[in-house]
């Protein structure tokens, strides 16, 4: 399950870095372009911080910090081989977008943005969508389909 995660991952990727060629061929000399009014527009942005924009300027921190956090949950995937295939999909969704990113950082020092909602503020792209949805869904499984806080209280338990 593991190598099936990493493929999903991959193919996120791939997604991921054939829209942001295209927003930066053909985006990016026009600016913005809006799709459905009020609603939705592509804006290219070149992010040089982490969410929002925050920290701007310190890519070689994120690129270390993000290939941590990546190395970690590749190395939990394959060391704990956690059951049922929910934690794979998160870990797919995290690692592809993760990857995406990494890619943008290394390569341009800024991550290209192009996805625009009224009702949410910044401009994100695929890869922060799929961090984001990646991220919530581990959350959940952690929560409800994890063995892992059980394991804690029952130590706990043991303990006292």
């Amino acid at each position: 399950m593991p190598f099936i995660s990493l493929i999903i991952g991959a193919v996120l990727v791939i997604i991921d870095q054939i829209i942001k060629y295209f927003v930066s061929a053909y985006l990016q000399p026009v600016g913005s372009i809006n799709v459905i009014d009020n609603l939705f527009s592509l804006v290219y942005v070149e992010n040089r911080g982490v969410a929002f924009g925050m920290f701007s300027g310190m890519h070689w921190v994120f690129i270390a910090l993000t290939s941590v956090l990546l190395a970690i949950i590749i190395f939990y995937m394959f060391k704990k081989r956690p059951k049922g295939r929910f934690f794979y999909i998160c870990a797919a969704l995290i690692v592809g977008g993760g990857v995406g990113n990494l890619i943008d950082r290394i390569f341009y020092g800024y991550v290209i943005d192009y996805i625009s909602l009224s009702f949410f503020p910044p401009v994100c792209n695929f890869a922060d969508y799929c961090i984001t949805a990646g991220t919530i869904l581990l959350v959940i499984y952690l929560l409800f389909f994890s063995d892992m806080l059980d394991s804690s209280k029952k130590a706990k338990i043991k303990n006292d």
